[in-house]
Formats: structure tokens, sequence, C-alpha cells
């Protein structure tokens, strides 16, 4: 099955982070199939980039979100949505 998660890929005690799409089975950090945003918490405001268009056809195929990236894609568009209203 193939999971939406984090992988790590900052330095230590600076943490970086890239959501992918990956097997299960893989490794955190092991070959992902694609990259679908990243996820900075060290800065302010936590930066969280993200392609929902891609998120969105990993879900249609079946792919299914981790609770941390499920958070993230729930916050970034609560925060698109309230950008679209100002």
């Amino acid at each position: 099955m193939v999971k939406i998660r984090l992988a790590r890929v900052g330095a230590k005690k600076r943490p970086f982070y890239r959501v992918v799409a990956i097997d299960e089975r893989r490794p955190r950090d092991g070959r992902a199939l694609e990259f679908l945003g990243t996820y900075d918490p060290r800065l302010q405001g936590e930066q969280v980039d993200l392609k929902t268009e891609r998120i969105e056809a990993w879900l249609a195929q079946g792919a299914q979100l981790t609770p941390t990236v499920r958070s993230l894609v729930r916050r970034a568009r609560k925060r698109g949505a309230g950008a679209a209203a100002q």
C-alpha cells in the first residue's frame, strides 16, 4: 500500500521534511515514488508547501495519509481558504 508520509532530510538538530508518496514497507528515508511537498517546522509559522493536486491524485488511487501529513494538509487547506476569503 502507498502511504503519504514525511521523510526527514534535515541535518542533526535542524529538522526539515519532505512529504512523499512511498510504499509503506520502505524505510522512512527510502526511495520515494514521488515528492509532494516540503515542511519546515523551524520557521516562524511552520513553512508548508504542498502539491495538493498530486496529493488528491494519489488519494484517488488508494494512497493513505499518515496522521501527521493529514494535519498538515488540513492546515494548508484552511490557510488557503482563509487567504481566498480575504
